[in-house]
C-alpha cells in the first residue's frame, strides 16, 4: 500500500475530522489496520453514516458526532490526541460560488477552530487538507509550491487562508502544521451522487446504470488524478515529518496528467459500454489543466506514491461494481 511499514510510538492517538467522508473514512480504516487508536469527528453534513458504522465495533475507535464550527467540540475532540488529520470541510468549486459565506464559516472558521484546539491540547502534528485549487490562474505546468496565482473561487480562497493560518500557527505557537494540496483524489467510498459529485465516480455510476453522462467543456481539460492510497500514505508519513518541514504546504498527487475525454473512453472500454457523452458548458471557477510537481513532498516528507492512475482506476471500478 505504501504505508503499512510506517511506525508510530506505542500508544499513539489520532483524530480524524470529517471521518465519515471519503478521505476521512479511508484514513480511519488505515490507522485502525495499523493497530492505533482513532477518534473520529463528523456532523454528517456531507459524510455518510455507513462510512462510520463499520468501525464502531473496533475497540480502538471512538466517534464524536459534532461540528468543527463549535470550538468546544473541537477542544474536546483534541484531548489526549497526538496527531490531528483535519479533513473536515465542504468541497466543490461551483457549489462554493453559490454559497460563499457558508464556505467561509466551515472551511476557514472551522479549520482555525481545529488549529487552536490542537494548540491548546499540545497536539504533536496538525495535518490539514488543502487543495490544488490554490494555484488559480498560474499558467505553468507542473504546479509547484511557491508559484501560485489568483484564485478562482471561494473554495480555493478558503484553502489559501487555511495555509496562511497554518504558517502562522507554526511561526507564532510552535504547532507543527502541514497543508496537503490534494490533486483530484478518487477511489473507494467517494460519493457518486448529487450535482457536485466528483467526475470519476459519477461517470462510473451513470455508465453502470446506462445513463448518458455530461462532460463539462470539450473534455480536453487535464487533471493529476490521485488515487486514495497515495493520500493515505501522505497523511501518515507527515505524522513522522520533521519540525523543519512544518508551516508549509505540499502537493499531494501522483505527478501524472490525464485528459477527461481519455478517461471517459477508458471507462467505456472497461465497463463494456458505448454510450456517447453530452458535452455541456465549462464549469464556472474551474482551471483548465492541472499537474503536480511532487518533488518537495518527496524530499521533505518522504512521500513516494505507489498507485498510478491506471492502477487506481482499475481498483476504483472494481469497488464501485461491487458496492453500487
Amino acid at each position: 500500500m505504501g504505508y503499512e511499514n510506517i511506525k508510530f510510538p506505542e500508544g499513539s492517538t489520532f483524530l480524524v475530522t470529517g471521518s465519515a467522508g471519503f478521505i476521512g473514512s479511508n484514513l480511519v480504516e488505515a490507522i485502525l489496520n495499523l493497530g492505533h487508536e482513532v477518534r473520529g469527528l463528523d456532523n454528517f453534513s456531507t459524510g455518510k453514516k455507513r462510512n462510520v458504522e463499520e468501525f464502531l465495533d473496533n475497540p480502538n475507535y471512538e466517534f464524536i458526532e459534532g461540528d468543527i464550527r463549535d470550538f468546544d467540540t473541537c477542544r474536546k475532540a483534541c484531548e489526549g490526541i497526538d496527531f490531528v488529520l483535519n479533513q473536515a470541510a465542504w468541497g466543490s468549486v461551483p457549489r462554493s460560488i453559490e454559497m460563499p459565506l457558508f464556505y467561509e464559516e466551515v472551511n476557514i472558521k472551522g479549520t482555525l477552530n481545529m488549529m487552536e484546539a490542537a494548540r491548546q491540547n499540545e497536539v504533536k502534528k496538525f495535518i490539514y487538507a488543502s487543495s490544488s485549487s490554490v494555484y488559480g490562474d498560474e499558467p505553468n505546468l507542473p504546479k509547484k509550491e511557491g508559484r501560485e496565482g489568483n484564485v478562482f473561487s471561494p473554495y480555493a480562497l478558503t484553502k489559501k487562508v487555511n495555509e496562511e493560518c497554518g504558517k502562522l500557527y507554526t511561526q507564532l505557537y510552535g504547532l507543527d502544521t502541514y497543508g496537503l494540496r490534494y490533486f483530484n483524489v478518487f477511489g473507494r467510498r467517494q460519493d457518486p451522487n448529487g450535482a457536485y459529485a466528483a467526475v470519476i465516480p459519477k461517470f462510473i455510476k451513470q455508465l453502470l446504470n446506462d445513463e448518458q453522462p455530461t462532460i463539462n467543456g470539450d473534455g480536453r481539460q487535464s487533471r493529476d488524478f490521485t488515487y486514495i492510497e497515495n493520500v493515505i500514505e501522505a497523511n501518515l508519513k507527515v505524522c513522522n515529518a520533521s519540525h523543519e518541514a512544518a508551516g508549509q504546504a505540499y502537493n499531494i498527487a501522483y505527478g501524472g496528467r490525464e485528459y477527461l475525454i481519455d478517461i471517459y473512453t477508458y471507462l467505456l472500454k472497461a465497463l463494456g459500454k458505448d454510450t456517447q457523452p453530452i458535452f455541456g458548458p465549462d464549469r464556472k471557477g474551474d482551471i483548465k489543466h492541472s499537474n503536480a510537481d511532487i518533488s518537495k513532498a518527496k524530499e521533505l516528507l518522504g512521500y513516494s506514491p505507489k498507485w498510478s492512475f491506471q492502477k487506481g482506476i482499475q481498483a476504483a471500478i472494481k469497488w464501485y461494481k461491487e458496492n453500487l
